[in-house]
């Protein structure tokens, strides 16, 4: 068993490693920076308007779609706020150092253009499902806008979709956490064969993320519209108590996260180009902006108006990356266990809270993770729900969630290295679809924004 973990590693690794190559960081950077002078800065210049769209000032329940525009922005933020922003920063960190953050803030600014555009095209090419229900994401968007030689696209996010956003990640780094600050110092497993005990907690979270996901794209974003708000609050109020406690160090880890991106002796022998790499992965995975996902969500959002959710979608980066991945970083940085400890993923950040907060720490990072695990699981179905029912039919869309809880349990049970490369490969896949296509139809959402922009006079 130990041998075949092991040789799985090493082949997701080889995987992600080839799909993260210079072209797609190319890709989802340069095609950011592309949306942004293309926009005109737009995400910028209307974030007020953005604001009051999100409040639900211009919402109408007689607007086709399924969900309003806060639950979508609910929706996908339970997703990309999640693990992603306690041990994913954590991971960037560690094979980067303190510069990955660096080009995580740049890869979020350009994803903001990026998240308006994708965002903007998942109202304006909805199609509909086998069922005759109407669906937005990539595929949606390459079938109802380009021509068929661009079907297989379609085909590849959707197929590409099916594992990206399995919950392996979650499960796995909720699992580590449960292990190194509950069962193993209470005796509950063994420290050196938890199997058993990761196994249990796999089991568990099948028991609670069914509860949700049976119940479709309504009652995830009824349950995400709770979560995500409280959860933001609490894991800012805790991180501001730590930043507080060691205020005088602030200043010097800020200024060491500029001057160390350009450095980069983390990472390959001073290589900048990687650093880069590892900082525009880390950002992909916590605030996904042009994987993908975030089409999917946004595409079941109530509304007429295309301009509008890509407003709202455009508020995901600034919110997910520049504050609570930032958060989460200077925390670890402040505190010193990033130089201290041999930990990665999850307890490197666990270590953080404890140096600040002894013993309460545990609890308070414990709930964050917990809160933060089971709302991107809720998510994550979601987006493979959908993927499956384009491929294979709306009548057999359940299907997916069967197999969906089962990686609950897969996720437990193997090394953080091949979730993190698995999850890193196929997210790669996703975003090729989903950039080429936007980048043809730039032209089409520029448009939508004259004409949107003109009528409402704001």
């Amino acid at each position: 068993m130990e041998n075949f973990l092991t040789t799985l590693e090493a082949v997701t690794g080889a995987f992600s490693g080839f799909m993260w190559g210079f072209p797609l960081v190319t890709l989802l950077v340069g095609g950011g920076l592309f949306f942004l002078i293309y926009s005109r800065f737009l995400p910028f210049r209307y974030l007020k308007h953005s604001i009051d769209v999100l409040a639900g000032k211009y919402d109408d329940p007689d607007d086709p779609g399924d969900i309003n525009h806060f639950q979508a922005l609910a929706s996908h933020m339970s997703s990309t706020i999640g693990m992603g922003n306690i041990s994913g920063v954590a991971v960037a960190i560690v094979m980067g150092g303190p510069g990955a953050l660096f080009w995580m803030w740049v890869s979020a600014i350009v994803g903001m253009a990026t998240k308006f555009f994708t965002g903007t095209l998942s109202i304006m090419y909805r199609g509909k499902d086998s069922a005759g229900e109407i669906q937005g994401g990539p595929m949606y968007v390459i079938r109802e806008a380009l021509s068929s030689k661009w079907k297989p696209l379609a085909t590849l996010f959707a197929v590409a979709g099916l594992i990206g956003p399995l919950p392996v990640f979650q499960a796995n780094q909720l699992t580590q956490i449960l292990r190194d600050s509950l069962y193993i110092p209470n005796g509950l497993v063994d420290a050196a064969d938890p199997f058993m005990g990761n196994l249990l907690t796999g089991l568990g979270l099948v028991l609670i993320v069914s509860m949700v996901i049976f119940g479709g794209i309504k009652r995830i974003g009824y349950v995400a519209a709770r979560m995500v708000p409280a959860m933001v609050v609490v894991y800012v109020l805790t991180i501001l108590y730590i930043l507080g406690v060691h205020i005088d160090v602030v200043p010097y880890y800020l200024k060491l996260i500029v001057t160390d991106a350009f450095s980069a002796t983390s990472v390959m022998g001073g290589a900048v180009g990687s650093l880069i790499v590892v900082g525009v992965q880390r950002a992909a995975f916590s605030n996904e902006a042009g994987i993908g996902t975030e089409s999917l969500a946004h595409g079941a959002a109530k509304t007429k108006e295309p301009v509008r959710e890509g407003l709202v979608a455009m508020l995901g980066p600034a919110i997910d990356t520049l504050l609570i991945c930032t958060m989460t970083a200077l925390a670890i940085l402040v505190t010193g266990v990033w130089q201290t400890s041999e930990a990665n993923g999850v307890t490197l950040t666990l270590n953080a809270f404890n140096e600040a907060m002894p013993g309460f720490g545990t609890f308070a990072l414990l709930i964050s993770v917990i809160t933060f695990s089971v709302s991107s699981m809720l998510t994550y179905s979601y987006y493979g729900t959908k993927c499956w029912s384009y491929l294979a039919g709306a009548h057999r869309a359940h299907w997916y969630n069967y197999f969906y809880i089962f990686t609950l349990v897969v996720g437990a049970v193997v090394s953080i290295g091949t979730v993190v490369n698995l999850i890193d490969g196929t997210f790669a896949l996703m975003a090729i679809p989903t950039m080429t296509s936007a980048l043809l139809l730039a032209p089409k959402v520029r448009e939508a924004a004259r004409d949107y922009f003109s009528r409402m006079n704001v």
